[in-house]
């Protein structure tokens, strides 16, 4: 004999204050761990210090500077007088380096030029 009728079942409803919570917590972990860099740096890790082509002959240094002036051979170029004067010697690589005070653009903008016209590029880092 039941003494007590069983109740129907019923959904349970979801509860979304703990996960509002949650959520909340999490933004504010991640806002607070979050290191914020600088726009105006740009940070890769390759090392192209002992960086030698096929022949074994050095990569031909190319470096960018203010106003997107590039120095290759002791000569200063523009980024369009460069170009050609790359493909005329031949060169399919090269080590890119910057000066202190070239901007970010000047950098990127000669990077792209470089792989679009054909020549692999590689960033030197300069250690401090």
């Amino acid at each position: 004999m039941q003494l007590v009728e069983p109740r129907p079942s019923r959904p349970m409803p979801i509860r979304i204050t703990p996960l509002i919570d949650v959520v909340f917590i999490l933004l504010v972990f991640f806002m607070l761990t979050t290191r914020l860099t600088p726009l105006d740096h740009l940070e890769l890790s390759n090392s192209t210090q002992d960086r030698r082509n096929v022949t074994g002959d050095p990569l031909p240094e190319l470096q960018v500077s203010a106003g997107g002036i590039v120095r290759w051979q002791e000569n200063q170029y523009l980024l369009a007088e460069l170009l050609p004067a790359l493909k005329a010697a031949g060169i399919g690589e090269a080590n890119l380096s910057t000066t202190p005070d070239s901007a970010l653009a000047d950098f990127t903008r000669t990077l792209s030029a470089l792989n679009n016209a054909g020549i692999t590029a590689h960033w030197k880092r300069e250690s401090p």
